[in-house]
């Protein structure tokens, strides 16, 4: 028998955009055969007739009353389908603790009184029954479900059993235990039962099968999982086992005395939808993907910010990276940005900046100290008539590297400038400093043990000093020593109304030279037509200038 049946027992997973209050399945169970009734009625025909002749089988299902032996019910996502042992515990109005129960006498009640319960021996636990963690472990050890195996449960599913589900009976405020005792080290079993919880986000339905005797419904013992369905908030439905899709039904072999097969089948018989829902469903999300799209528009604006005519706006977004080759350790920069003629920048803008101090690294033959320190700055130029000949000069960016040590004490290390790039774009630079230098070994001592070195008051006179207006520079007898050298990685973005007016002049001139470009092919074309008929009319003169016997004698040699 178990060789047509299914024995693919894996769950499946779904996706569905629908709500999943929509989902129907089927449910079919079906009692293939039960060898204990089958061997009594057989002994009896047997010891019934004695003279040898004919056994006559007597089918089961005219004795049973109807749906004993064969079950068809559509079930819904968490409709609750009464049991015959709950049936009975829900008309006790005192066995009724929690709100869910007394719904549940009322609904028993309701349906005793109209008498309108349709299944038998289906039935299902929805995800606000306090059991329903206990019977999916339960069954799954008293049912072997296509398989004559008996499966073990392990150590894990035994001990999760016993964890109370997570929506109904949640622990008080008037708790057992004492608050003050936040650890107990030698916890019992009831003390894990009542204090551990699940925390599971996923809804749980169980689809039960009561596979007792005909007349012996209502005990738990004859409960068997059928199979259940997951779900989570994000459309994810799990069902396990499978819907059978046109395969053969799953086999249940029940345990104990009375050893009988069942056939359960499994159908997604959810309503699907029509064409003009599809339609309407797929406009309904075009809607919301447009709003959701024209929402930062919204946010952001239509119209691009641009500078004011005649303004060119300057963004770097820098950031130093690191510095080596320094004499001494845990070094930290300070820089200051120097706008020459014609340039601005933001009244609230800080023009400098110190990085934070970083130790460093042996990296080869190198100390490296790496600061990564990110800075901004957005300036403004805005161009006169007198200076377009000589052409704009362009910010500064000039720094200083320190080291300090344990005592407070600092010393200067190098001196650079960073001339700010005039094309935009990423730029990787490195920045060599250097740093004034007093002779002798009195000098040296003292840098060494109290700390401190000759300083620039003028930052600027690492370069050219803004305020010098001379023609020559003379730095003759000034002593100097190289250090190490600085990395920075700039990102430079210019943008003016000039690039935009450039861009559609170029557009115009482009368009005007293929112009000019198609008028010349036209040109040229009727220049070639026109030599071609002076050729022409040039050969028929000549032809009619010559005599007719030489014409005739010519064609008569090319025959």
């Amino acid at each position: 028998m178990s060789d047509w049946c299914n024995s693919d027992i894996g769950e499946a997973v779904y996706r569905s955009l629908d709500a999943i209050k929509n989902l129907r399945i089927r449910v079919s169970l079906k009692r293939v055969t039960t060898t204990a009734s089958l061997s009594q009625q057989l002994q009896q025909q047997v010891l019934s007739q004695h003279d040898g002749g004919v056994i006559e089988l007597v089918p089961l299902t005219s004795q049973a009353q109807p749906g004993d032996n064969e079950e068809d019910v559509v079930i819904g996502w968490q409709e609750k389908l009464f049991s015959q042992y709950e049936m009975e515990l829900f008309q006790n109005e005192t066995a009724c603790q929690s709100p869910l129960d007394r719904q549940y006498h009322k609904e028993v009640t309701a349906l005793t009184k109209t008498k309108g319960r349709q299944n038998r021996r289906i039935f299902t636990y929805t995800d606000y029954d306090r059991y329903t963690n206990c019977h999916s472990l339960q069954q799954l050890q008293g049912s072997d479900l296509l398989n004559t195996a008996k499966t073990k449960p392990t150590f894990l599913a035994e001990r999760m059993a016993t964890v109370r589900h997570r929506r109904q009976d949640r622990r008080t405020m008037d708790s057992s235990f004492p608050k003050s005792k936040i650890i107990n080290w030698e916890p019992s079993d009831e003390f894990k039962r009542n204090s551990h919880e699940v925390n599971n986000v996923m809804q749980t339905m169980h689809v039960m099968g009561d596979l007792g005797p005909p007349g012996r419904l209502g005990q738990k013992e004859n409960e068997f999982l059928l199979f259940t369905v997951k779900t989570d908030g994000n459309g994810t439905i799990i069902v396990k086992p499978d819907f059978n899709k046109g395969k053969e039904p799953y086999r249940i072999a029940t345990t104990g005395t009375n050893k009988e097969i069942w056939h359960l089948t499994i159908e997604n018989v959810s309503a699907t939808m029509k064409s003009e829902e599809k339609e309407r469903e797929q406009h309904l999300y075009k809607d919301l993907y447009v709003r959701h799209r024209e929402f930062p528009n919204s946010l952001v604006g239509q119209d691009f910010e641009m500078p004011p005519p005649g303004v060119l706006r300057y963004l770097m977004n820098g950031e130093i990276v690191s510095a080596k080759g320094f004499e001494y350790d845990n070094l930290y920069v300070h820089f200051i940005m120097e706008l020459p003629n014609n340039w601005s920048s933001l009244p609230m803008q800080s023009q400098s900046g110190v990085t934070h101090t970083s130790r460093t690294k042996s990296i080869g033959k190198d100390n490296v100290a790496y600061f990564c320190y990110p800075f901004t700055f957005e300036v403004f130029f805005m161009s006169e008539k007198e200076s377009e000949e000589s052409g704009p000069q362009w910010p500064v960016l000039y720094f200083k590297v320190l080291s300090q040590d344990s005592w407070q004490r600092y010393r200067t290390e190098g001196y650079g400038y960073l001339l700010f790039p005039s094309t935009p774009g990423k730029h990787i630079l490195t920045c060599h400093t250097w740093r004034p230098l007093q002779t002798g070994t009195v000098s040296a001592l003292r840098r060494f043990f109290i700390g401190g070195s000759p300083e620039l008051e003028d930052l600027s006179y690492v370069r050219i000093p803004g305020h010098f207006k001379g023609e020559r520079l003379s730095r003759f007898g000034f002593c100097t020593e190289s250090s190490g050298s600085v990395k920075f990685n700039l990102h430079c973005i210019q943008q003016s109304r000039a690039f935009v007016d450039s861009t559609s002049a170029r557009r115009r001139r482009q368009n005007a030279f293929d112009q000019a470009q198609g008028f010349n092919h036209h040109d040229t074309l009727l220049s070639t037509m026109e030599a071609f008929q002076r050729a022409r009319r040039k050969m028929q003169e000549v032809r009619e200038s010559l005599p007719i016997d030489f014409i005739a004698s010519v064609s008569q040699i090319q025959i």
